[in-house]
C-alpha cells in the first residue's frame, strides 16, 4: 500500500478491524479526510482515531438494516474526553462534518464525525448523544 495522502493518518489505522476483510484504508472518502486532516491542523495535537472505516461484514455494520457512514468511508469516532472531547467538538462545527455523536460517559468516551449524505432515516446536519 502507498503512503497516505493525509499527513496525519495512515492508511492503517484507516482501515476496517473485523478482521474478516481485505480493508486496506483507501476506502476512506477523499473529501471526508481533508476536512478530518483539516480538523487535525486546526487542534494541533494527534487524533486517535477508535472506529474508522468499517466493512458491511463488520459486526457493527452486519446488525445495522442499512449500513451506516462509517461503511460509506466518510465517517470516524475520535477517542476524547473532558476538555480535549470540548476543543475538538468546538473546532468539528467550524467545519463541513454532517453528522456529529457524542459519547461522553463510562470507558471508552469519543466524538463520532462524519459526512455523510442526506438520506431517508439519516436526516442531515444532524447531532446526537449514546
Amino acid at each position: 500500500m502507498t503512503k497516505s495522502p493525509w499527513p496525519n493518518f495512515s492508511y492503517a489505522e484507516l482501515r476496517c478491524r473485523c478482521g474478516k476483510c481485505d480493508s486496506d484504508g483507501s476506502e476512506m472518502d477523499p473529501a471526508f479526510m481533508a476536512q478530518l486532516q483539516r480538523l487535525r491542523e486546526l487542534y494541533g495535537k494527534p487524533l486517535v482515531i477508535t472506529s474508522p472505516y468499517r466493512c458491511r461484514r463488520h459486526p457493527a455494520e452486519a446488525r445495522k438494516a442499512t449500513p451506516g457512514a462509517h461503511s460509506l468511508g466518510c465517517a470516524v469516532d475520535i477517542a476524547c474526553s473532558g476538555a480535549q472531547a470540548v476543543e475538538i467538538l468546538r473546532l468539528a462545527m467550524t467545519l463541513p462534518f454532517t453528522g456529529i455523536g457524542i459519547d461522553q460517559k463510562g470507558g471508552g468516551r469519543f466524538i463520532h464525525l462524519d459526512m455523510a449524505p442526506d438520506a431517508p432515516g439519516r436526516p442531515r446536519p444532524t447531532i446526537w448523544s449514546y
